[in-house]
């Protein structure tokens, strides 16, 4: 009968507009032809409401998928979700499309060959009314399932788990069948059924074991078995990557040469420049010639005054603060610039420098005593300074009693070395030391007494002279004399400068 199916848990497949319903089977109308199911489950979640009815129109296809023991019609409890094993076999009922109910067995791989566990005798084979026209099917097909739904093991399983569950509280409890493997052990035994007395009380020691690994020796026969077989692995834990400067070539060349600068005497004070090359030093009287013999060959003096003005100039422009001073919007801060020149060649070079710093906005105070006759050099170099907005001054009182921003020190020459003995000498240097602004010597001779004015920077031409201390920091400019110029003079030449006009020297 109909109602010998309550409590058996079904799934109803309503096609794709209503979906599929799985539940517990709570009521079946013959006569309204309408099936009911507690605790619904609509495509896997549940649904809010307790029950939920079916007509035998809206069913595509009933699915039963657990059926219920003797006496668990009227105690069905909690609705358990129940799963088809590869063993579980299921009755299915379509509907065709004219209303006739059809039963179809869907036999699985395990069907056929029935395990050895204990069959079940209680189950009743019932008539099951799902059609329209009340067909039912056959007693002796139904006894078939349910005999092979008993010989199932997965069903065996979940049957007895779901019988003890909802056993009524009066009805005595079977006794457990065995296994050969022993009592089968619930899921959470399994995981959680562990011994507490076997978990070790102690903590791992991970220093001990770390104590126990020689790094030294593992790194050192690596490093004996890469000298052998000439390999080299990866991730040696002392090995860096060579890395490399912006102005470093990566591609393997000649070995550096260091020292490219010969001299035919013996040298009394060695330089050197930023990239580590050996600027040796000259004495004045081969420094002398190889400026005569450059003057020879086309290197006149108004060249060497220009390209001299032109170095120094860029030099005291990058000392007075290049151009963070002079920009157009600091019009109002112009630098000062003090130029101290002597009556010779040396004070022509000073006045040329000091012509370069007037075009570039600088306010330039040239002091150059008055003398009766003015070597030609000078006389060109201050008829090409009037032009300028620069100042001419031939009295110390006219000079500024306030800092200045640099002083030019082209006093000295060592061929009028009686210019020191002058008034107007004396007056200069004192004027400058009070000053207290930074000094700039431009090409400054070698004396063996004590400098008049200490210099913080001075600049030499071509090759530097034996300076010492009281010239301060040295600096080389190129003024132009040719490679083979050099040579003619006996001195092996290679130009230090690189990209540039005016180097730093330190002292070798």
């Amino acid at each position: 009968m109909a109602t010998d199916w309550l409590g058996s848990i079904v799934s109803i497949n309503c096609g794709d507009s209503l979906g599929v319903y799985q539940g517990r089977v709570s009521a079946v109308d013959q006569v309204s032809q309408t099936i009911s199911l507690t605790r619904p489950f609509h495509n896997g979640v549940k649904c809010l409401v307790p029950e939920v009815t079916f007509r035998a129109g809206d069913i595509m296809e009933l699915k039963i998928l657990e059926i219920p023991g003797p006496g668990d019609n009227q105690h069905f409890g909690d609705v358990h979700q129940t799963e088809l094993g590869p063993s579980g076999v299921g009755c299915q009922v379509g509907i065709s499309q004219n209303g006739t109910g059809k039963l179809v067995k869907k036999p699985t791989p395990s069907s056929s060959a029935p395990q050895n566990i204990p069959k079940r005798t209680d189950v009743k084979s019932q008539d099951v009314a799902v059609s329209p026209q009340q067909q039912q099917c056959s007693k002796s097909y139904v006894d078939r399932h349910m005999e092979s739904l008993s010989q199932s093991k997965s069903f065996r399983r979940r049957h007895n788990s779901w019988s003890s569950s909802s056993r009524h509280p009066n009805q005595a409890t079977p006794k457990k069948s065995g296994l050969k493997n022993g009592q089968m052990k619930n899921k959470d035994d399994e995981c959680f059924g562990d011994d507490i007395e076997e978990i070790p009380d102690t903590d791992f020691d991970f220093e001990g074991n770390l104590a126990l690994f020689d790094k030294a020796a593992v790194f050192e026969e690596i490093d004996t078995y890469e000298r052998r077989s000439g390999t080299r692995s990866r991730g040696i834990p002392n090995e860096r990557p060579t890395r490399y400067r912006h102005d470093e070539n990566i591609l393997e060349s000649e070995p550096i040469v260091y020292r490219r600068i010969t001299v035919p005497h013996n040298v009394s004070k060695e330089f050197c420049t930023d990239s580590g090359l050996v600027v040796p030093s000259v004495s004045y009287e081969l420094h002398k010639k190889l400026l005569s013999v450059a003057e020879k060959h086309g290197l006149t003096l108004e060249r060497r005054l220009e390209m001299t003005g032109v170095c120094a100039s860029q030099m005291a422009l990058t000392l007075l603060g290049g151009p963070n001073r002079l920009n157009p919007k600091n019009v109002h801060q112009r630098p000062t610039v003090a130029l101290l020149c002597g009556p010779h060649v040396k004070g022509a070079q000073g006045i040329s420098c000091g012509r370069h710093l007037a075009n570039h906005d600088v306010q330039v105070i040239l002091f150059l005593p008055n003398f009766v006759k003015m070597l030609e050099s000078i006389t060109n170099e201050l008829s090409l300074f009037s032009k300028t907005q620069g100042q001419q001054v031939s009295s110390l009182k006219d000079l500024p009693t306030s800092p200045v921003d640099l002083v030019i020190n082209c006093l000295d020459c060592p061929e009028n070395v009686f210019l020191r003995d002058q008034p107007w000498y004396k007056a200069a240097v004192a004027w400058a030391n009070q000053n207290r602004a930074p000094v700039l010597s431009i090409d400054p001779p070698v004396h063996e007494v004590e400098q008049g004015i200490d210099a913080k920077w001075s600049l030499a031409l071509g090759l530097p002279l034996p300076l010492g201390e009281h010239a301060g920091r040295i600096y080389l400019c190129d003024i132009g004399i040719p490679q083979q110029v050099f040579q003619e003079v006996g001195i092996n030449y290679h130009s230090p400068f690189g990209c540039k006009f005016v180097i730093p020297l330190h002292s070798a």
